[in-house]
């Protein structure tokens, strides 16, 4: 097994491409989505940027050292494999995972940009923000690694070693629930539906709702303009939103 500086993947014997750990990948996406989400929600809720340009300079730097240094000093690696550090390798191939994780790092450069250097408020970050969680989310929660899937459309040699055995394994007729099943999901998402219009009825009943701050006395014509709702947080229903995160009243 080569441990060299600049190297993408172990060469273990018995395994045709190079290999990563995907125990301690998937440790590691979670730990990210982690961050991520505290970060995203500070930004949606309480118009709070600074956790986000944080969070995407750490994640731009964890990145380039998987990328174009090794995975063995990508910090989030590091402490997703000691957490790992007593559960058996699962060996996945490493070529898809580079792809995949380079689409992280033009996802990372763009909110570099956007919302570090130029503190772009808008449906953009949004939507880069909500892919970053996305491929987070689905690699640390149910192992699928949405990038390799991709990695797949544009390469002539299929992705080998594949999570899960997913590119070799078949599955069984109903392996992902039957019909009963589907029915008590269904059932399950109309009680807490039930449920949810209730609690908030009651609520609205109690005078518990949140109201409307009141508006300064003096009115200054150049805020008023500046807080001016654009067309397009109009249209995704984000007016509050939009003035929360620009500091509008």
């Amino acid at each position: 097994m080569s441990n060299r500086l600049f190297q993408f993947g172990q060469a273990l014997p018995g395994y045709s491409v190079p290999v990563l750990n995907e125990r301690a990948v998937r440790a590691g996406a979670g730990i990210l989505f982690f961050f991520a989400i505290v970060s995203f929600m500070n930004a949606w809720l309480l118009g709070n940027f600074q956790p986000t340009r944080v969070f995407v300079v750490a994640f731009l730097i964890d990145f380039v050292l998987r990328i174009f240094v090794n995975p063995r000093y990508a910090p989030s690696l590091i402490v997703g494999q000691w957490f790992v550090r007593k559960q058996q390798p699962e060996y996945v191939g490493a070529p898809q995972k580079r792809f995949a994780w380079a689409i992280g790092f033009v996802l990372a450069l763009t909110m570099l940009y956007l919302v570090v250097i130029k503190g772009v408020v808008g449906p953009i970050n949004l939507i880069v923000c909500s892919l970053c969680l996305l491929l987070l989310f689905f690699e640390s929660a149910f192992g699928i690694c949405l990038g390799c899937m991709v990695y797949n459309l544009f390469n002539r040699n299929q992705a080998a070693l594949c999570p899960g055995g997913v590119c070799e394994y078949t599955p069984a007729q109903r392996a992902g629930g039957t019909l009963a099943q589907g029915l008590i999901i269904v059932v399950f998402l109309a009680v807490v539906g039930v449920a949810a219009n209730v609690v908030i009825n009651r609520n609205a009943e109690s005078g518990t709702t949140v109201t409307e701050a009141a508006r300064p006395a003096s009115f200054d014509p150049a805020e008023a303009e500046r807080c001016k709702v654009p067309d397009f947080a109009k249209a995704m229903g984000h007016e509050e939103k939009w003035k929360l995160h620009n500091n509008c009243k």
